[in-house]
């Protein structure tokens, strides 16, 4: 069940659901609106093959930037985080998803990380991409995206339970831990 704006006022007030900073105004029927934080990575052009195994190669010609504001040119990738540090119990999940009025402009939000299992905590680090032929430029406390939270029966073994949680605690932009898996052989 997807829940509404009395329901996430409701749990945002008795803690189920923590985010901080925490404006009622983003509150919207079915989501939450988050905002963009101040951190930008990405990734400088070349031919370096990146192995998501390797860790040095995905940390490897990257540039960042703590920022007012950002421009996305045309085709650039960045990972931005969100300003909203969020936590959530073990029998709710959620979704980000764009603005209706930011992808007009040609920016998407996340490529295909946009699920936020239930125990996870931090910020949300976004997988932004600009589509559009003209650059943007986005500002960091702008809303960006919104968050749609889920009722689930609680889970056995929440994000904030499991031993590999790689991005549990997260408070910026983070590149890719896919290292931290195991190689199939």
């Amino acid at each position: 069940m997807i829940l509404v704006d009395w329901q996430l006022r409701d749990r945002i007030a008795r803690g189920h659901i923590k985010i901080d900073p925490y404006d009622p105004k983003l509150i919207q029927p079915n989501s939450v609106d988050i905002r963009l934080g101040n951190h930008f990575i990405w990734y400088k052009p070349g031919i370096e093959v990146i192995d998501p195994y390797n860790r040095e190669s995905v940390a490897s010609e990257v540039e960042e930037t703590h920022a007012d504001s950002f421009v996305l040119h045309p085709g650039q990738f960045v990972l931005a985080e969100t300003l909203e540090c969020i936590g959530l119990p073990d029998n709710i999940v959620a979704t980000i998803e764009g603005k209706s009025s930011i992808a007009r402009l040609g920016v998407t939000l996340h490529q295909t990380g946009g699920w936020i299992d239930a125990g996870f905590r931090g910020t949300i680090t976004l997988e932004m991409a600009n589509v559009n032929a003209r650059p943007v430029k986005v500002y960091a406390g702008m809303p960006i995206g919104q968050l749609v939270f889920y009722t689930t029966e609680r889970a056995e073994k929440p994000y904030d339970k499991k031993g590999d949680a790689k991005y549990l605690d997260q408070h910026s932009a983070t590149l890719s831990r896919y290292h931290g898996n195991r190689k199939c052989e």
